[in-house]
């Protein structure tokens, strides 16, 4: 019933592959050698499928590399960003071992070569001319800052992720371009890796220039920017370390790559609200003497976002509607699934509307030149998304599940030939699964899974049915061994099932060593197939983790303190209310009105069933005596800093301590209040992924 959905799925038919499984016959048997990370060798199975790929695609096409070097001015061979501390964020050296050569690269058989082609494209950087007014500067971080010349000094386009990246990145266009007024920011969406580093840019301005800069965002973007990446911003960081390697050797074993571009750089997060909105399609607004047309497309790639077109230089800013891969529907980080079907229709009009661009630049990857490419990639990407979009809800009315549907669909030739819309950092399968969510949610109709045993008690129970935990690694272990003689078409999946097998005995017994070590080394076959970056990521790092166990290094709420300040404090006590843990807050009946001295605002504060809810509060004129008209008393009142209030509920000051020195005041019983604030968890995002 079910076609074969692996892109492998036809290499066997090639002579080519005939050929790789001639030779892997004569090779020397598979030896469990590993590297100093403990990531094994690629398996025979795992090689031969690697090379098949490579007759299914036009790997001679060295367009892709002409335009990524095109307009280069500068680079750093030594490029290091450190944070104030020396901690190292940002290595391009760590990527010189990728090297694409010769028609297929020659890309290591742990590397989907098709991957390695990409992470090769990626590793292009430096200060880049696209036109005489438009200029990038690219790899100092996830994405590109874009600047603009406008008629008194320049208008910089997505300030990167972190504060250091970005300063290293303006010193390096201004070392080159010589120093300009910056005059306006664009923050084109509402993703950290195009906000983050404002902080770097403002650091080297002067007072007159803050005072007059533009910041251009579009409309949700405060909502969105804070909301996303705080509301359940530990558990997507935690997942973003997965989902980017960030604890994984930079070499052909480990992280090569996101696909999107290299990594974000974890330093030093900030936030600025913007000074002007763009709200609707075409807006126009004329910026340093420099005319924009604004797109507004909300609910696309990101919940706030917007693309722009330079008329003068007839120059098309795709923002991330569109980039050099296939994107997220879903993203493996977590996140609001988007909708594929708007998305598809925002690419569209684009494509109408900014039909006369002859240059187009994005917020990752290299430009392209010329109104032909330029459609043609436009409508490659939006045929994309529509072509998803429509053939899930299809199999979904049909009664297929999302599982099902990602095994059925396939896209056309005609979309699957362009390397800018290859897999490499959304995939066919998890966008699939999320085109069916966006609509039916989690449940798939089957009343087995509408109240499935948890993770761990369900591998129990299956282990034990299967004879114990030994007997599922005997198993598998023989599985393992018989991979290399299923054929290249079937070597994924086998893959897949070993993994399953020994998910469950892990889960089941998360002492045993045996399973742990044999799933870790399954992880790493799935990671070199893979021709996604994020799930090659996903893979190493759970076989990481498997072997060495939980980094403590994630990503804490202390480098988002420039975040948590430029937030409204509506915002922040919405943050504060889901970190608290209700068991400590049980039969907790307590007021706090919490006066900010430094920015003349009050909030009632109000627990009650375990719940946390907050309100502005205009202070009367004597604290606590009237609350919205009801004689209804406070039970504690605290006069303190926005500063450092936030430094308490982020840990950089002690409670007590605090709480007893000068600077405060209470009024009240303050061991009330101490009770209070230990209702609030401290979450340091070292939960397990994959053991229980």
């Amino acid at each position: 019933m079910f076609k074969k959905n692996n892109y492998l799925s036809k290499l066997c038919f090639s002579l080519l592959t005939v050929s790789v499984l001639t030779s892997c016959s004569e090779q020397v048997p598979y030896e469990d050698s590993a590297n100093e990370q403990g990531f094994t060798a690629p398996t025979p199975a795992t090689t031969a499928a690697n090379k098949a790929l490579v007759a299914t695609l036009p790997f001679g096409n060295n367009k892709d590399f002409e335009q990524a070097n095109r307009g280069l001015i500068a680079k750093e061979d030594n490029l290091i960003i450190k944070k104030e501390s020396g901690k190292v964020i940002w290595n391009m050296s760590d990527y010189d071992f990728i090297n694409f050569e010769g028609k297929n690269g020659n890309a290591p058989d742990s590397v989907n070569p098709s991957l390695w082609r990409q992470a090769a494209v990626n590793n292009i950087h430096g200060l880049f001319k696209l036109h005489d007014d438009i200029y990038q500067v690219r790899n100092y971080d996830l994405a590109n800052m874009t600047i603009i010349k406008g008629d008194s000094g320049w208008i910089l386009v997505d300030p990167l992720t972190s504060r250091e990246t970005a300063s290293k990145a303006l010193l390096f266009a201004q070392k080159h371009l010589g120093k300009a007024p910056i005059k306006a920011v664009l923050f084109t969406h509402s993703h950290i890796d195009h906000f983050g580093g404002i902080d770097g840019i403002l650091s080297h301005l002067s007072d007159t220039e803050k005072a007059n800069l533009r910041i251009i965002a579009p409309k949700g973007f405060m909502e969105e920017a804070t909301s996303e990446n705080l509301i359940a911003g530990i558990a997507m960081s935690r997942r973003s370390s997965y989902m980017y390697g960030q604890f994984l050797p930079r070499n052909d074993r480990g992280h090569i790559g996101s696909g999107l571009g290299k990594s974000p750089a974890f330093g030093t997060f900030g936030l600025m609200a913007p000074t002007e909105i763009v709200d609707h399609s075409v807006a126009s607004l004329t910026i340093d003497g420099v005319p924009f047309s604004f797109q507004y497309t909300p609910e696309s790639e990101a919940p706030a976002e917007f693309t722009f077109y330079l008329p003068k230089q007839k120059a098309f800013a795709g923002a991330e509607l569109v980039s050099r891969t296939m994107h997220n529907i879903y993203t493996l980080r977590g996140a609001k699934v988007r909708n594929a079907a708007q998305w598809s229709q925002y690419i569209e009009e684009a494509k109408n509307e900014f039909k006369d661009a002859e240059l187009y630049f994005g917020s990752h990857h290299w430009p392209i030149w010329g109104q032909d490419d330029i459609q043609s990639f436009l409508q490659v990407q939006s045929d994309t998304y529509k072509y998803i979009h429509d053939q899930t809800v299809r199999l979904l009315n049909s009664g297929y599940t999302p599982a099902e549907i990602a095994e059925l669909i396939e896209l056309p030739p005609s979309l699957t030939k362009t390397f800018s819309n290859r897999g490499y950092y959304g995939t066919l399968k998890h966008n699939v699964k999320a085109v069916y969510q966006f609509y039916m949610g989690w449940f798939t109709g089957n009343p087995a899974t509408l109240d499935p045993l948890p993770e761990q008690e369900t591998a129990q129970r299956y282990v034990e049915m299967m004879g114990g935990v030994d007997k599922v690694v005997e198993k598998s272990q023989l599985l393992f061994e018989k991979v290399d003689q299923v054929g290249t078409e079937n070597v994924v999946k086998e893959y897949r099932w070993i993994a399953q097998l020994l998910n469950q005995a892990v889960f089941a017994a998360p002492e045993n060593n045996q399973a742990k070590a044999l799933l870790a080394k399954t992880y790493d076959q799935l990671g070199y197939l893979s021709e996604s970056a994020p799930w090659r990521d996903f893979y190493l790092s759970g076989a990481y983790e498997l072997r060495n166990g939980i980094s403590s290094k994630i990503q804490q709420l202390n480098d988002l303190k420039q975040v948590l300040k430029a937030m409204s404090v509506d915002k922040f006590f919405t943050k504060l209310s889901v970190s608290l843990n209700a068991d400590k807050a049980q039969d907790k009946h307590f007021t706090l009105l919490v006066n900010f001295t430094d920015i003349n605002e009050s909030y009632l504060l109000t627990l009650n069933n375990s719940v946390l809810r907050h309100r502005p509060y205009q202070e009367a004129e004597e604290l606590g005596l009237q609350l919205d008209n009801q004689s209804e008393k406070a039970d504690t009142v605290i006069n303190i800093t926005h500063l450092l209030f936030i430094d308490l509920i982020i840990g950089e000051a002690g409670i007590k301590e605090t709480l007893f020195g000068d600077d405060l005041t209470v009024e009240g019983s303050k061991l009330d209040l101490i009770s209070f604030l230990k209702s609030f968890d401290k979450i340091d995002g070292n939960y397990n992924m994959v053991t229980p």
